[in-house]
């Protein structure tokens, strides 16, 4: 009872934390003609609910694809129709078909709003309170404090409360989908990640992971007994999860392809703005969307991704344990989101969330990402308004974290997992890594609350206007190619030797 209680006053402060972002201003706030995600997110509304599902992604004199067309799976449409549903039942000025375009309104805000906290009450938070406590080691108290962090990132908390999206359903769907193989229901977690791929289509950051682990499991079991039913049993469930979610769709291959070519434009280019990718850091040298024509672009961008996440799914299909698929879900989104095309500096939440899940097992590491991940996106907090939301977040979130996990504490060579280090660079002298990491760390921390404080105050030189999100997106990208490193490496050691966390279901 007392774990209980525990847990509801994290739930509390959680959802504390999540409206007081909420009470500040949004993306576009008074910003026409296009304002921001919080427009495009109404406009969905208005979209689903006043035509007919056929022209949902079409562009016709009712819905003009350019003016935010909605460019996500058919389970965003649907959840669209549903919250333009009830807005029209309190306000139908709020979805009126053309005159509500750029609709603001203090009771609209506390209606959007709502509805994120509503869908992250439903699907994200319950998720995330069942894998800390079932999912987990160690003593109740530290799965506590894992989840009062867990629900404290952040990265996710600003842009879905702040900058305003829905990113907590997909990435519930998915963590629901980690928590049934977790627990051996295999069925079950292939329908939660089918729905969190039909939810937002960037889940394919986490495909691979999933479909090497079923696979490598049905493998293990033999493809000639209960291993081949299982590979059945989970072939018909995705297949009957996706007609399902498309079935509105599957009548006319006109619909069915137009929403494809909607959700993959790869007519857009290879990225966007200055992402802490690999394409938008290396073109700082080289001018690589000059030197290359878009379809070279896309063929780069896809060897390269492949490249990057092939190693790590092998090794998951080869060993498909629970440690071994938390690590290559970690492992496959940092690659999609260093190479892949298309890449939005928001899409690092998809490598935030797997990086979460080892919250207890490798603290110092993992807020050490998550911070940086946070501040890879300062930009765009800085545009929308939300300086002090990120900061006091941030500083909260990298207190509270150290503090209940003891990660400066319990950080030596065996805790941080360096000791493969020691067998890759045996020619150089032995170092102590634990304190190089430790100083690292230090210096990182400093450098990212230092170009923070310089974004927000001082002004860049004129012939030099992008130079603070040029310095964020670089500093964030070594980060992550250093976080990518070190994670591979991990997955390639042996099992976490004080305990066996892995679920070999």
């Amino acid at each position: 009872m007392q774990t209980w209680s525990l847990v509801s006053i994290c739930v509390l402060l959680g959802v504390a934390v999540r409206w007081a972002v909420s009470l500040n201003s949004y993306s576009g706030a008074g910003k026409p003609p296009m304002f921001g995600d919080y427009e495009a997110q109404r406009h969905w509304q208005e979209v689903t609910f006043n035509l007919p599902l056929q022209e949902w992604y079409f562009n016709t004199t009712d819905n003009d694809l350019n003016y935010w067309g909605l460019d996500y799976p058919p389970l965003t449409a649907y959840h669209s129709w549903i919250c333009a549903y009830i807005a029209k039942v309190i306000n139908p000025e709020w979805v009126e078909l053309h005159k509500s375009r750029g609709y603001e309104s203090p009771a609209h805000k506390l209606f959007m709003r709502a509805t994120v906290l509503l869908a992250d009450l439903l699907i994200y938070i319950p998720a995330v309170v069942l894998y800390c406590l079932y999912l987990t080691d160690g003593s109740s108290k530290k799965k506590v404090s894992t989840l009062f962090c867990f629900l404290l990132y952040p990265g996710l908390i600003l842009i879905d409360y702040g900058h305003f999206q829905y990113n907590g359903v997909s990435l519930g769907f998915a963590l629901w989908g980690v928590l049934a193989l977790g627990l051996g229901l295999d069925a079950l977690g292939s329908v939660a990640f089918c729905l969190a791929l039909n939810y937002k289509q960037m889940e394919l950051y986490h495909a691979l992971p999933f479909f090497c682990y079923l696979l490598g499991k049905c493998i293990k079991l033999g493809l000639m007994g209960r291993g081949l039913f299982l590979l059945v049993r989970i072939a018909v469930t995705v297949l009957m999860t996706f007609a399902l979610c498309w079935l509105p769709f599957l009548s006319d291959p006109n619909q069915t392809l137009q929403v494809v070519r909607r959700i993959f434009p790869v007519a857009r280019g290879l990225f966007e703005d200055k992402v802490a990718n690999t394409w938008c850091s290396l073109n700082i040298l080289i001018k690589i969307r000059s030197i290359l024509s878009s379809e070279s672009q896309l063929y780069l961008s896809f060897a390269c991704t492949i490249l990057a996440v092939l190693p790590s799914s092998i090794r998951l299909l080869i060993k498909p344990t629970f440690w071994q698929f938390k690590l290559a879900l970690v492992n496959s989104s940092l690659a999609f989101f260093l190479f892949s095309y298309q890449v939005h500096e928001k899409s690092i939440l998809l490598t935030a969330l797997p990086v979460c899940l080892l919250l207890s097992d490798l603290p110092l590491m993992v807020i050490w990402f998550l911070q940086a991940s946070t501040f890879s996106m300062l930009p765009l907090f800085l545009k929308d308004g939300l300086l002090v939301p990120y900061v006091v977040t941030s500083l909260a979130f990298v207190f509270f974290c150290i503090y209940l996990l003891s990660a400066l504490e319990h950080c030596s060579e065996e805790n941080l997992r360096l000791c493969a280090y020691h067998k890759l660079f045996i020619c150089l002298p032995k170092m102590d890594l634990a304190c190089i990491v430790r100083w690292t760390f230090y210096i990182s921390i400093a450098s990212m609350a230092g170009l923070s404080i310089v974004s927000a105050v001082l002004v860049p030189p004129p012939h030099l206007p992008d130079l603070f999100p040029v310095l964020v997106s670089t500093t964030a990208f070594l980060h992550f190619f250093g976080t990518f490193i070190y994670f591979n490496i991990v997955q390639f050691s042996g099992p976490p030797s004080r305990k066996s966390q892995k679920k070999n279901k």
